[in-house]
C-alpha cells in the first residue's frame, strides 16, 4: 500500500528525478523494518512466571506453509481411523517413544528429540487470506470476510511489531520474508507486512529463489557503475536540496528519507549484505539443505539470523502451495514433504551444530490444516482424492529457543477433526512467539490515530518451554 503522495510545488521535480535516481534500483522491498532484538527482560505474566524467567530467543525462523498441510498425513496421523480418513500413507516411528511421523518425514523423525509438536491449534476461518492474518499477527483480521486483502487497517505481522516496540539503527532488519511474496492476482495475503502501524515498519520482502544462479547479485549487489561512495554523494546533494526549501513549511520533508538512510545503512554495512551471498557457503552444506528453493531458503534464512536478523520468514512455495484439494497424497509424496523434510533436518543439524538452535525458535506451520475426510466435503475443487481446507484443529512444530524437544502438546479427536485437549488460539501461537523473544504479550502498540492496542490477548504455550 501506498501512503498519498505530496503536493507538487515550483523546486520540487528537482528533488525528485534525484529521489528516482537513488531509490529506483534499491526498489521498494528493500528494509523498511529495523527492529532490535535482545530486547529488555520483560514479565512473562501471561505464563504465569515471574520477570526475567522463561526462554530467551534471539531470532525466530517460520517455515509458513501457505495453504495448510494436512495434518493428518503427516505428524497427527490416524492410522486407526476409518478408511476414507486414515489416508494413503503408513506411519513411522520417530526417535520419541509413541509419537509417530508419516513415512515421507523420515529425517524429521530422527530429530524428533528436538521437536515439540502443538496438536491442538485451533481458530474458527477456513478461508485462506483471514487464516493466514490469524496465523502470522496472532489477530483476526478487523472486518474480515472471504477474500478480504491486506490493507493498513491489518494487525502487524510479528516483525513489524517488534520493530514498532524496539527499532534499531544499525542497518539489520528486524524482519525478513522469502523467497515469495503471498499474492494471487490481485489478492495480496493479509499477515505480511506492517498493517496499522505504517509501511516504514514493514519488514523486507526478497522475492527471488535463492536456488536460481546469479541470487547474490540480482538480490543486493548495485548496478555497473555505482558504488556506495557514489550513492553517498547522491544522498548528500539530495540532502542539500531538501534544506534549501522553504522555511517554516514541510516541504523539504522528504517522505522517502528513512527508507533511502536504512537501505544506504545495508549497503554500506554489508553486515546483512554478506548473508546473501550463498556461493560462500560450503558446497556440502547447500547439499545437505537440498539444491531446490525450499532448502536454499532456509539455509538463507540460517545465514540472517547469523547476521542477526531478529524474525526470518520462509515461505516454503508459492502462495498456496499446500493447498491440496487434489492430488492430496501424490503432491505431499512428490513435491512437498520430502524437500520440507530434508531442509528443515538441514537446519536444525546446522543451527546445533554452529551453536544457535537454543537462541533460535524454528516454528513449522500453514494458516490450518485439511478435512479429516478426504475427497468432496464443502464444493471448493476437491478431488477424489483431495482434502479440504480445515481449522478446527490443526498442528504445529516448534523447536529451539528455549522448547523442550521430544513432546507432543495437546491432542485432536480419533480422526483429527476436533480438538480433545484445550485448544491453542493463533492468539496463544502469537504469544509464545513473543515470549520466546522476550517480549510480552501484553505490550501495547498505537494505531495511526494513537489508540492503545494490546500486541496479544492470548496466552504462551507455557508447555513448550516445560512450564
Amino acid at each position: 500500500m501506498m501512503e498519498p503522495s505530496h503536493t507538487h510545488t515550483r523546486g520540487f521535480v528537482r528533488r525528485e528525478v534525484l529521489q528516482v535516481g537513488f531509490s529506483g534500483f534499491l526498489g521498494m522491498s528493500l528494509p523498511q523494518v529495523f527492529a532490535a532484538r535482545g530486547l529488555a527482560d520483560q514479565a512473562a505474566r501471561a505464563a504465569g512466571k515471574r520477570p526475567g524467567a522463561g526462554p530467551r530467543a534471539k531470532s525466530i525462523i517460520i517455515a509458513f506453509m501457505s495453504g495448510g498441510l494436512s495434518h493428518i498425513d503427516s505428524i497427527d496421523m490416524k492410522p486407526d481411523a476409518p478408511d476414507g480418513i486414515r489416508g494413503e500413507f503408513k506411519p513411522i516411528d520417530t526417535a520419541v517413544s509413541g509419537v509417530q511421523f508419516c513415512e515421507h518425514l523420515p529425517m524429521l523423525a530422527e530429530r524428533a528429540g528436538d521437536l515439540a509438536v502443538v496438536r491442538s491449534l485451533s481458530h474458527r476461518y477456513t478461508n485462506h487470506l483471514n487464516a493466514t492474518h490469524e496465523i502470522l499477527t496472532g489477530h483476526s483480521q478487523p472486518g474480515a470476510f472471504f477474500d478480504k486483502v491486506a490493507s493498513r487497517d491489518d494487525y502487524p505481522c510479528y516483525a513489524s511489531a517488534l520493530d514498532y516496540l524496539k527499532p534499531r539503527t544499525d542497518g539489520v532488519p528486524s524482519g525478513v520474508m522469502l523467497p515469495t511474496f503471498l499474492m494471487e492476482g490481485p489478492l495480496t495475503w493479509p499477515g505480511q507486512h506492517a498493517g496499522f502501524l505504517g509501511p516504514r515498519h514493514d519488514p523486507w520482502q526478497i522475492k527471488q529463489d535463492p536456488n536460481k544462479p546469479g541470487f547474490q547479485v540480482e538480490s543486493l549487489a548495485l548496478p555497473v557503475g555505482f558504488s556506495v561512495e557514489r550513492l553517498g554523494r547522491r544522498q548528500g546533494l539530495l540532502d542539500r536540496v531538501n534544506e534549501s526549501m522553504l522555511p517554516g513549511t514541510d516541504l523539504g520533508r522528504d517522505p522517502m528519507s528513512d527508507q533511502r538512510a536504512r537501505a544506504m545503512s545495508l549497503l554500506s554495512s554489508g553486515k546483512v549484505s554478506g548473508a546473501f551471498d550463498l556461493d560462500r557457503e560450503d558446497p556440502s552444506v547447500r547439499d545437505r539443505y537440498g539444491r531446490h528453493m525450499f532448502g536454499q531458503s532456509l539455509l538463507l534464512a540460517r545465514r540472517l539470523v547469523e547476521a542477526g536478523v531478529p524474525i526470518v520468514q520462509v515461505n516454503l512455495g508459492r502462495v498456496q502451495q499446500w493447498d491440496t484439494h487434489s492430488s492430496n497424497f501424490k503432491n505431499l509424496k512428490d513435491h512437498l514433504l520430502p524437500p520440507t523434510d530434508r531442509g528443515m533436518s538441514a537446519l536444525l543439524d546446522d543451527l546445533k551444530a554452529r551453536g544457535l538452535l537454543d537462541e533460535t525458535l524454528v516454528v513449522w506451520a500453514g494458516e490450518f490444516g485439511r478435512t479429516p475426510r478426504i475427497g468432496a466435503s464443502t464444493g471448493n475443487n476437491n478431488t477424489a482424492d483431495g482434502r479440504d481446507h480445515w481449522s478446527k484443529v490443526f498442528s504445529a512444530v516448534f523447536a529451539g529457543g528455549g522448547v523442550r524437544g521430544g513432546q507432543v502438546i495437546g491432542a485432536s479427536d480419533r480422526i483429527g477433526a476436533y480438538p480433545a485437549s484445550p485448544p491453542h488460539s493463533p492468539g496463544d501461537f502469537a504469544a509464545t512467539l513473543y515470549h520466546a523473544l522476550g517480549v510480552d504479550p501484553t505490550s501495547e502498540l498505537r494505531d495511526r490515530l494513537g489508540r492503545p492496542i494490546q500486541l496479544c490477548d492470548g496466552q504462551p504455550i507455557g508447555a513448550l518451554f516445560g512450564a
